[in-house]
């Protein structure tokens, strides 16, 4: 296999070039030093770009119009509520995620009710949800900063083997989502309805419950996000999930995952996420300003998608 048939034939390897590339010149500008810190940095940060990531990318394979917007109100909200039931006490963790599995759920759920009920598009649907998620979550913080309890803020800040935890916790969550997408009937499904909803109605796949399912899927994995993201940065914060309202989207696409729905990549998202927060630790190790950052980031992403894409022309 020549290497541009490998390239086409495997689009995530876009995002992991990107990445050692993004990784060497930051590495070589701090003369090595910061080699295994900045390892260790972005496995955790990308950690939860991976996890959120995934569950946009159910959804966005389902083809195109569908989008989950709601997804840093539900980590927002899971995680305060969360924090606040646990109330600091060890011995409530499990109930914690067990109260944040059941918040993804309700709102995955109120997400469809929307749209297909009230046959509004998911991208005014999800983005409406947002605002009454968001609202909750503000009335129930009310402020407050509640810690997590010792034994999972111990868990989620620490490793194994020098990986770090909430890394292992993304990596067996992507192994999960591989199984479902690349051995289960639920992935068939789903790539047969971003391929062509019709078609899939007309051979019986049952399309609104498929639909149903991926948009709950996609809510509880932002949960959990919001449950490990409080637990690893000490508390819930109301503007804690702003980030990864785009980040969910561009690791997706980044990633090599088709837009236009019927396909899905899991290895990108790994590489995508490693390249964001790459990028952004290479600006700030070069000294640039917030503004310069922001829009070099943007450049940045805009050229891996153009490479990216490129391989469709050279079929």
């Amino acid at each position: 296999m020549t290497m541009q048939r490998l390239l086409v034939a495997k689009p995530w390897i876009w995002s992991f070039a990107a990445t050692a590339v993004v990784w060497i010149i930051t590495v070589l500008f701090t003369g090595g030093a910061s080699s295994f810190g900045l390892s260790q940095a972005a496995l955790t940060f990308a950690a939860f770009s991976v996890i959120v990531g995934i569950g946009q990318m159910f959804v966005i394979t389902l083809g195109p119009g569908n989008i989950d917007l709601s997804v840093p109100a539900t980590m927002t909200l899971s995680g305060t509520l969360a924090l606040k039931l646990m109330d600091v006490q060890d011995g409530m963790i499990v109930v914690g995620l067990l109260a944040s599995v059941g918040i993804g759920l309700v709102v995955g759920l109120g997400n469809y009710i929307l749209i297909k009920l009230l046959r509004i598009p998911p991208i005014i649907a999800t983005l409406s949800m947002s605002f009454i998620v968001q609202s909750v979550a503000i009335w129930s913080n009310r402020g407050l900063r509640i810690k997590p309890p010792e034994t999972l803020a111990e868990f989620a800040t620490s490793g194994l083997f020098g990986i770090p935890n909430v890394a292992l916790v993304a990596l067996v969550l992507s192994a999960v989502a591989w199984v479902l997408l690349e051995k289960s009937i639920y992935g068939r499904w789903i790539s047969a309805i971003g391929q062509s909803t019709f078609a899939a109605r007309m051979t019986g796949i049952p399309v609104d419950g498929t639909r149903l399912v991926t948009y709950m899927l996609c809510a509880v994995l932002a949960s959990v996000c919001g449950y490990l993201l409080a637990s690893f940065s000490g508390g819930a914060a109301l503007n804690m999930g702003s980030e990864y309202l785009l980040m969910s989207i561009a690791v997706v696409v980044i990633g090599g995952t088709a837009v236009a729905g019927g396909n899905s990549n899991i290895p990108g998202i790994w590489g995508a996420s490693l390249f964001m927060f790459l990028v952004v630790s290479m600006l700030n190790t070069y000294g640039f300003g917030a503004g310069v950052r922001l829009i070099l980031t943007g450049t940045i992403i805009i050229a891996v998608i153009l490479l990216a894409g490129g391989r469709q022309s050279s079929r």
